[in-house]
């Protein structure tokens, strides 16, 4: 089993949300934690609150990962703090809903570059730091969108099916170099993540935030590449995608979101 006492763990989105539930959950667990999100006064609030509950150092990196320099600022501000990441938490995500052609390109472009491109960049440079002492895990937060093309969330979805594919590809090469990478595969979660729009969540359907952390690590502890750390539901969702035809997943995806309305979404103002 997995110990995170005393590993230094960066997790990305970490002022709140399911971001900040990894945060709490690691601290907990005795990792030392570098926290990495836009808003600088939140992650002060996540930083403190772990530092005097729990004991443990937090440092804050104020960054717009959508930014292509990013990532790039990130591992400087790493190298300047003189950390080493033992663990990567690549939690920070977003994502539009509603028909594609009716929402504005720039939510699309920026889950995009949020959810691949800076989630391969950071994978890239800190993974590469891991291989070459031949130690470290990398956590890739995915999800069940990933199995099947979801109309009326079609980018986002695309974006976690290319968070599955290249982190079961990354876990294979890295196999027996003492680098483990898993991704989380989580269902809905109460996170706000339709927050600023018309588009709400049955929280009949969906799981909390601290639980779908604290699932998350107990995987990765026990040696796990994937995790499904939601109820059952969302797992038996996933291998259904993966059985029947592809037209009939994506008729039936289409279906359930319309029922949900999010063939409709609109900007709060």
């Amino acid at each position: 089993m997995y110990s995170f006492n005393g590993v230094t763990a960066l997790v990305t989105g970490a002022s709140k949300g399911l971001g900040r539930a990894y945060a709490l959950e690691l601290a907990r667990r005795g990792a030392n934690l570098v926290l990495v999100a836009r808003t600088t006064a939140a992650l002060e609030d996540v930083a403190a609150q772990v530092r005097a509950t729990h004991g443990v150092t937090a440092e804050v990196v104020g960054v717009d990962l959508v930014d292509p320099a990013g990532p790039e600022s990130v591992a400087k501000a790493v190298a300047a703090l003189g950390v080493r990441v033992d663990l990567l938490v690549n939690n920070a995500g977003s994502g539009s809903a509603g028909r594609f052609f009716d929402r504005p390109y720039e939510q699309s472009a920026r889950s995009v570059a949020l959810n691949v491109g800076a989630l391969m960049e950071l994978t890239y440079v800190f993974g590469r730091e891991m291989a070459a002492r031949g130690a470290g895990g990398i956590i890739n937060v995915g999800s069940t969108a990933a199995f099947q093309p979801m109309p009326y969330q079609a980018s986002y979805a695309a974006t976690k099916a290319f968070v599955l594919s290249f982190t079961e590809a990354v876990a294979e090469e890295l196999r027996g170099s003492g680098v483990r990478v898993m991704a989380a595969h989580p269902g809905a979660t109460d996170t706000g993540f339709f927050d600023g729009t018309t588009a709400t969540m049955d929280p009949r359907a969906t799981d909390s935030p601290e639980s779908v952390a604290a699932r998350t690590l107990d995987d990765f502890a026990r040696g796990r590449t994937a995790s499904y750390p939601g109820r059952g539901v969302n797992r038996l969702s996933t291998l259904v995608a993966r059985v029947l035809p592809r037209r009939t997943v994506t008729t039936a995806v289409a279906a359930l979101n319309r029922k949900l309305g999010l063939d409709v979404v609109t900007d709060l103002p």
